[in-house]
């Protein structure tokens, strides 16, 4: 496996607004949206590449459509990097890789939508890819039926597998890693 980078990078990954507009409501929404717009302005202060991914397929978050559309509390700004993916994993059929690769990028910080779908695909297509990667525990949700239980399943599989690292949202730094 190659080695990479040096930065870090934060994904936010599906924070779509068909999303939240489903019948069982997103666990958490709002300490979700929170917490990834603490991250943003965190990474952004850092100046560590912040990259807003968007999920479309025929039939679901058609791309172009309101519910496509990144949640009004998600305020990309021009440096912030934007990946349209058609697959869970944001990395396959995407640019992704490559765009981390010419930032030096060898550490992302995940969050994002849904626990049990995209984050979890993408958090284990960048460890099959090498890089060095933290969820943030209290920064990705899902909308499915006993929602905190989901949650916690991917927090311990992902970490107990040893393909992610655990932070909370206060414990996220965006310097080396262990740095806040």
């Amino acid at each position: 496996m190659e080695q990479r980078g040096t930065n870090t990078a934060l994904l936010v990954i599906d924070v779509q607004q068909g999303l939240f507009q489903k019948p069982t409501p997103l666990y958490r929404a709002q300490e979700l949206l929170d917490n990834i717009s603490l991250l943003v302005k965190r990474a952004h202060a850092a100046h560590a590449p912040v990259v807003y991914i968007q999920h479309s397929t025929d039939r679901n978050l058609v791309e172009g459509t309101d519910e496509w559309k990144l949640h009004p509390a998600m305020q990309p700004e021009p440096r912030d990097i934007m990946i349209r993916k058609h697959h869970g994993n944001a990395f396959e059929g995407t640019p992704l890789q490559e765009k981390l690769d010419a930032l030096h990028v060898g550490r992302l910080i995940v969050t994002g939508l849904v626990s049990n779908g995209c984050v979890n695909a993408t958090c284990l297509g960048a460890h099959e890819l090498g890089y060095a990667t933290i969820l943030v525990k209290d920064a990705h949700s899902t909308y499915h039926e006993n929602p905190a239980a989901i949650v916690d399943e991917y927090n311990a599989k992902l970490s107990g597998d040893g393909i992610v690292h655990l932070q909370a949202t206060n414990e996220v730094g965006f310097g080396t890693p262990g740095a806040r």
